[in-house]
């Protein structure tokens, strides 16, 4: 390029990147804000910028050459696809008329801050050092996908718009530091980060991601090592996208307010994380909260959420893997709570806020926080919607039994028993019916011992009135009704009474079912005994 043919300010700054240093065309007249009113004296061809960058000129001894830019409107393309440019790069306030292009190309550092940019296309570029987008206005797309960025990128107080398109496009980006997407980071548009990796935090406090169309936030695979922040004011419409990430760290959605009514807020099926997940104080979901198959190493928090998504699924635990799920939001959730086939070591709830409709068929858990009375659990069990499930029960019997609450768990045995028999023919609810009345389904043994007491003094009484007959007229025993009967009901032993003496008629009918519900009620109580004694 002929210098003779750069106008002053091209030429101000062609004399400037040999030292570093910055050029500033900005100007202190409010009423020359608007870019379209700027005068040549603010107009730099953008391709001065890329003969600068791409070698042009040399830097000065002792001086680190960069090319530094304030306030300027930049016209025509500046493309930089696949260059090598081995100076910095730092553009503040400026304008462009294209979006530039630094597609495959191997930058030192990039800084675009405060600019306004109608794109932006740096797809599989390197950057040795930052990528810092601060404050910046890019419409029509930002794209970096399969871009590497060695230091961090900066979105911080962003301005991303492509209604119905791609606001950023960072499909498998590698980032070696942070990502910030922070203090007032928007985006009209999809925000695409599957498959992305980042080697330090990703922080989205409080952002504003808007496409209620489809997904707000697509991150799918993403990789994070650190800590993932979306809260602090987080807000989506549209689907949050977690599905299958992992996140070496915590992940915080604390007090953040995702919408997509009647379908999908937050999908984070499959998702890994190393410590924990909080959707708490505050956290907001109009539409369903996903975390089916998740792997969770700490706690999952939706303490003081609100949950709702009308008839559907508003929360789906399916297949969760949890050390601890903190299940007591502010209100009672809106729609189904799913934990069926969830692995949770412990599960704190409160009845005050149990949600009207559960799934629980094949819920793993090893303690229950507050554990509560039988009868309020089992209030719990019933709200499942797919009706009489035994998996519940046995659980739940079998978590009071390891917590030494042996009576609560026979309770909900107990109502297992019934609840299924409500599920059963006429002819086994009729048996049912009977076992239930005589021993509890045998979870009451001692309820027989009740009804051996009974029939004792009902065959006292009858046979006190009719004496039975003698067999062998030269045996003359004392009869005594008390032992008689008694002796017709011990299933085992002799008390010379029953094999002397034997009623005739209606009588003898009284004395055989005597002698049957003896020997059913008998069992009963021994059966009952033993397990009593084996549990102590």
């Amino acid at each position: 390029m002929n210098i003779e043919e750069l106008s002053p300010p091209e030429r101000r700054l062609w004399e400037a990147a040999l030292k570093g240093e910055t050029v500033d065309l900005s100007s202190g007249d409010p009423s020359t804000s608007d870019p379209a009113h700027w005068g040549p004296e603010r107009v730099v061809r953008a391709e001065v910028l890329v003969a600068l960058l791409a070698g042009a000129v040399q830097p000065e001894p002792g001086q680190v050459a960069a090319v530094r830019l304030t306030g300027a409107r930049i016209i025509g393309s500046l493309n930089l696809g696949h260059a090598e440019v081995g100076m910095p790069l730092a553009l503040t306030a400026c304008v462009f008329d294209e979006a530039p292009h630094l597609y495959w190309a191997s930058m030192n550092s990039v800084h675009l801050m405060r600019c306004r940019l109608p794109g932006l296309v740096a797809s599989g570029a390197r950057v040795d050092g930052h990528l810092w987008l601060e404050g910046s206005r890019i419409t029509g797309g930002l794209w970096l996908d399969g871009a590497h960025i060695a230091g961090i990128l900066n979105m911080s107080g962003a301005h991303l718009t492509n209604p119905g398109g791609d606001a950023l496009l960072a499909d498998r980006l590698t980032v070696d530091a942070n990502v910030y997407c922070d203090q007032g980071f928007t985006a009209t548009g999809e925000v695409r980060l599957p498959g992305a990796r980042v080697g330090g935090q990703l922080i989205f406090r409080k952002a504003r991601l808007h496409n209620p169309s489809g997904a707000a936030l697509y991150a799918s695979r993403l990789d994070v090592a650190a800590n993932v922040f979306c809260d602090g004011g987080f807000t989506a419409n549209g689907e949050v996208r977690l599905r299958g990430a992992r996140v070496g760290g915590y992940l915080s959605f604390v007090g953040a307010e995702l919408a997509h009514p009647g379908k999908t807020a937050l999908n984070a099926d499959d998702l890994a994380v190393e410590t924990d997940v909080y959707c708490s104080d505050g956290f907001t979901a109009d539409g369903e909260v996903s975390f089916a198959g998740a792997r969770i190493t700490g706690q999952l928090s939706l303490r003081e959420a609100h949950l709702a998504n009308g008839d559907g699924t508003a929360l789906s635990l399916q297949r969760l893997q949890a050390e601890e799920v903190l299940l007591r939001p502010a209100e009672p959730i809106k729609g189904v709570v799913d934990l069926s086939y969830a692995r949770i070591n412990v599960l704190r709830d409160d009845h005050a806020t149990w949600p009207d409709r559960l799934q629980l068929d094949g819920l793993q858990y090893e303690n229950l926080q507050p554990p509560m009375e039988a009868r309020r659990r089992l209030e719990w069990i019933r709200r499942d919607t797919d009706g009489y499930q035994p998996q519940p029960y046995e659980r739940l019997a079998q978590t009071y039994r390891s917590l030494g609450l042996d009576a609560d768990g026979r309770s909900v045995l107990l109502a297992k028993a019934r609840d299924r028999r409500k599920t059963q023919g006429l002819p086994r609810k009729i048996v049912g019916w009977f076992q239930d009345i005589l021993v509890g389904y045998g979870y009451r043994p001692f309820r027989a011992a009740s009804w051996l007491l009974g029939l004792l003094a009902f065959g006292t009484v009858i046979f006190s009135l009719h004496k039975p007959a003698i067999l062998n007229e030269d045996d003359h025993p004392h009869f005594n009704a008390f032992f008689y009967t008694l002796d017709l009901l011990l299933p085992v032993g002799d008390l010379g009474q029953e094999r002397v003496f034997a009623p005739s008629g209606v009588y003898q009918w009284i004395a055989n079912l005597l002698v049957a519900a003896g020997f059913i009620l008998g069992l009963t109580v021994a059966a009952g005994a033993t397990r009593s004694l084996s549990r102590e």
